[in-house]
């Protein structure tokens, strides 16, 4: 029978203290029973020596120094598992909030998950399709791959989560789409109208039924917050490791989620680090993202989206600049482009996947794609120094070069960067595409490709029909 401990130490904010406990250990959890007979679960947070600290989730309003009675459960948090979850929405600490009632479990895991051994893991390859040409040509995504979006507030990032969401798909070794291909989605310290935003668009795009939500929102306690992406990512793993599924992860707000960090943190008096945000969140957010991958004993995959916004765009700051140490590259979101109305504002010359080589040409998307997207970065860069140009001694005075230069930036952005929020283009579409605005400049010009490839693709008369 597991012993009660009746009465607290001390109370200090969510956390609240306990002498005298023998055989605690770190991030067990507690059941704690109030004076008027209500619950809340807990957890352990610290232990010094007899001394445990825990943590409550629903907050300490209420509870008595006195008369509250603890029983620690004897085991870390655990998520129900089945393939019932699909098509279910829960709230931030893994709790059913549809009114579709309980989960009927087929096993349970920590929510902390468990370290992969490198041996087992497998070398990322093959791409999961977004829909989106920027993403797909230039940035694209692999499946097990780790790859953020840098956004900044007021920007469109929860529209293009929205939009992959609804259009990401991968296709088995006969170019079919696959339906072992589900979604994870978890929302982290958004306002109601966002969370409600996030779950009609899915509902009315009926891409639901492939989705598991979690929706933390921000007036819940931080501890969920905390607890909300290790629920989705048991989920995830449950699915893709014991299910073979491939499993994209999309998190956001990781900056919502470190900045709970902090905040408790602070309330366990830790020593800050820069900007306040503690000395270990490099390995906290590592003990997250890292839990993407492909390994031998599983036919399924964990690739993983967080979003992230960056406190007024810069992208030194501890959160962007953690995870850009982690993660294998990075899609940034650009204000000016999003103010010039393009959607979605993606800045291409500081986006990039580290993955995107191993997992594109041929016998995975088209052979030709490797050349297209490096004349695209390449011809793009050259925009920019002669936009630079421009501003100093006038467009009109610009040479031919540059002002062919300044005519395709123009252009790439308005069609291929720009795009509607249900257009859905195949991979075939967005290489065509590029290639057709390529033909728009002089052939001289296009430098970082092979004239066997240009014979193959240069077309000048489908160039024709993109205007400025």
């Amino acid at each position: 029978m597991a012993l009660q401990y009746v009465g607290l130490k001390e109370i200090n904010g969510p956390l609240i203290v306990l002498d005298n406990v023998s055989n605690a250990f770190y991030d067990e959890m507690v059941e704690i029973k109030l004076e008027n007979g209500t619950s809340r679960m807990g957890r352990v947070v610290e232990i010094q020596g007899r001394r445990v600290v825990l943590q409550v989730f629903e907050g300490t309003k209420g509870l008595s120094l006195e008369n509250t009675r603890t029983r620690f459960i004897g085991k870390p948090m655990e998520m129900p598992l089945s393939t019932d979850l699909l098509g279910r929405v829960f709230s931030g600490a893994g709790r059913p909030i549809d009114g579709l009632g309980d989960i009927f479990a087929e096993s349970a895991a920590d929510v902390n998950g468990k370290p992969l051994n490198p041996v087992s893991r497998e070398y990322p390859r093959n791409y999961i399709r977004t829909g989106i040409s920027a993403i797909d040509a230039l940035m694209t995504l692999i499946r097990g791959q780790k790859l953020p979006i840098f956004s900044g507030s007021g920007l469109s990032h929860n529209k293009l989560a929205v939009q992959i969401v609804r259009q990401a798909q991968i296709t088995d070794d006969s170019g079919v789409t696959s339906d072992d291909f589900a979604i994870v989605f978890a929302a982290m310290g958004v306002k109601n109208d966002v969370a409600e935003y996030f779950r009609k668009s899915f509902e009315e795009t009926g891409v639901l039924s492939r989705v598991v939500m979690f929706l933390n929102l921000s007036n819940d306690p931080i501890i969920e917050r905390i607890l909300t992406p290790r629920c989705a990512l048991a989920v995830a793993e449950y699915l893709a490791f014991e299910k073979d599924m491939h499993i994209l992860v999309i998190l956001t707000d990781m900056t919502s989620y470190a900045e709970a960090v902090r905040e408790f943190s602070s309330s366990k008096g830790e020593i800050p680090g820069r900007k306040g945000f503690p000395g270990y969140l490099y390995s906290d957010l590592a003990s997250i993202y890292e839990r993407a991958g492909i390994i031998n004993t599983a036919k399924g995959s964990v690739t993983q989206i967080p979003i992230l916004t960056m406190p007024n765009d810069d992208i030194t700051h501890p959160v962007p600049d953690l995870t850009g140490y982690i993660t294998e590259g990075q899609i940034v979101l650009d204000r000016t482009l999003d103010q010039t109305g393009v959607y979605p504002s993606i800045s291409v010359l500081p986006s990039l996947s580290r993955l995107m080589k191993d997992g594109i040409g041929e016998g995975y998307t088209r052979d030709d794609h490797a050349d297209v997207s490096n004349q695209l970065f390449a011809a793009y860069a050259k925009v920019q120094d002669a936009r630079a140009l421009a501003q100093v001694i006038g467009e009109d005075e610009l040479s031919d070069t540059d002002k062919a230069y300044m005519k395709f930036g123009k252009l790439f952005e308005k069609y291929f960067v720009a795009q509607r929020p249900d257009e859905n283009r195949t991979i075939e579409e967005t290489l065509d595409l590029g290639w057709a605005l390529l033909s728009t400049m002089p052939r001289s010009l296009l430098d970082r490709v092979s004239d066997d490839v240009l014979d193959k693709h240069y077309d000048p008369e489908k160039a024709e029909n993109y205007k400025v």
